[in-house]
């Protein structure tokens, strides 16, 4: 199951009916409704966008220190499995971390049209204005998009297989890192600044 890439989970789902596999249906509507919940807390947790907002509103932050949370959750549960979570176990783990990404999508959608969930047409975005011998719209971005999600699949893969006492700083940490770096930068958000 993927905790935030939905196609994926719709084509279990489609292949659990098929297949008349219940635990695959359970774990990939799990997955679905989580992250449904997840887009739900974090667009009422990070608001809409609006033309006059700063570059990084303050109700980001907030979505993301939720996700934060979600994610503590998720890594506390981890350790007490010893990073081999079975039965109920995983799939509250499913669960936590498929409301987290959900969260992390309302919360990046906020910013902007990007998202670390659309790999797909990122890519073909990317490949297609190479083709054609354009440069590419937002290259940059792109790029670094999945160029991230690439080496946090790498070294997510790694703690969870060869050091799973680690796996939970190899997914806090850059989460960590990004809030923290925005309280630095914050300016008041009139939407959250009650004067």
């Amino acid at each position: 199951m993927f905790s935030s890439v939905v196609t994926g989970n719709l084509v279990l789902l489609g292949i659990a009916a098929g297949r008349r596999a219940g635990s695959l249906a359970v774990s990939g509507g799990l997955a679905l409704g989580g992250y449904v919940v997840g887009v739900l807390l974090g667009g009422v947790l990070a608001g809409a966008s609006t033309e006059d907002q700063p570059a990084w509103p303050a109700a980001v932050t907030i979505a993301l220190v939720a996700e934060f949370a979600l994610l503590a959750g998720l890594s506390a549960g981890w350790l007490l499995t010893g990073g081999r979570p079975a039965g109920d176990a995983r799939l509250i783990l499913l669960a936590l971390a498929a409301v987290a990404m959900g969260t992390q999508t309302a919360a990046v959608r906020r910013l902007g049209q990007m998202s670390s969930t659309y790999l797909t047409s990122t890519l073909a975005g990317l490949v297609t204005a190479l083709a054609l011998r354009r440069r590419p719209e937002d290259w940059q971005r792109s790029t670094g998009v999945l160029l991230a999600i690439v080496v946090g699949a790498l070294l997510g893969a790694l703690a969870a297989t060869q050091f799973p006492d680690w796996l939970p700083v190899v997914i806090l940490s850059p989460l960590a890192a990004v809030i923290a770096f925005s309280l630095m930068i914050a300016k008041p958000d009139r939407a959250l600044d009650p004067r």
